[in-house]
């Protein structure tokens, strides 16, 4: 007699997010590589070869997360550069919009950081080098306006400076806990002030002293 297949389980929109969230944590604590399946599966409180019913492995676990998290960034991005702003105000905008995806996914974050020069070389994970390229030049082209009409200094290294603010935003995902004391907005618009206005205090104009009276 013909062996019988298993029944397909299919998990409810709400466990997949549920796995795939406690997978992300999983990834970005102990690194994708010293992450097995078994141990996700003991983080959801199951079976390893019951999560397998869900997913077929541990990757397309991962590329189900960071495919998830880089969809909704360059959602909010996508709207940024086309309202056509001017580029402080693209610059916030951008900012201000990868703060909120650090809010929404701080371990899909904390992967992307971790891992994604090593995965992009796999076939599987090439949308990882075109979305970097495609962020690059969201970037890029914003400071170059700036420059271009003046609102940023002239004697910026375009480059040097993107690299700076990209850097500067990111890593909170390191320290980041949603539900904090500052909202995403708040924390952007502190990063925003820094970066644009500078830290130091700007000097008042000291106040003209009237003439002697002769």
């Amino acid at each position: 007699m013909p062996t019988k297949k298993k029944p397909q389980v299919t998990a409810t929109p709400e466990r997949r997010r549920e796995l795939l969230a406690l997978a992300a944590e999983v990834f970005a604590e102990q690194g994708y590589n010293a992450t097995t399946v078994r141990k996700i599966a003991d983080e959801a409180g199951m079976l390893a070869g019951s999560l397998y019913y869900h997913f077929d492995s541990k990757e397309s676990m991962l590329e189900e997360i960071l495919r998830t998290f880089l969809d909704e960034l360059w959602g909010g991005y996508d709207t940024v550069l086309a309202a056509e702003l001017g580029p402080r105000e693209t610059l916030e905008a951008l900012v201000t919009e990868s703060f909120r995806e650090i809010d929404r996914h701080r371990a899909a974050v904390a992967i992307y950081q971790k891992e994604s020069r090593h995965l992009a070389a796999q076939q599987r994970f090439a949308f990882l080098a075109e979305s970097q390229r495609n962020f690059e030049k969201a970037w890029l082209s914003t400071l170059e306006r700036g420059v271009a009409a003046e609102t940023f200094r002239s004697d910026l290294d375009i480059r040097l400076t993107y690299r700076f603010v990209r850097d500067t935003v990111w890593v909170a995902a390191s320290w980041y806990r949603p539900g904090g004391q500052h909202s995403p907005e708040e924390i952007a618009r502190q990063y925003l002030s820094m970066v644009l206005d500078g830290i130091s205090v700007r000097p008042q104009p000291r106040p003209q002293t009237p003439p002697a009276e002769e």
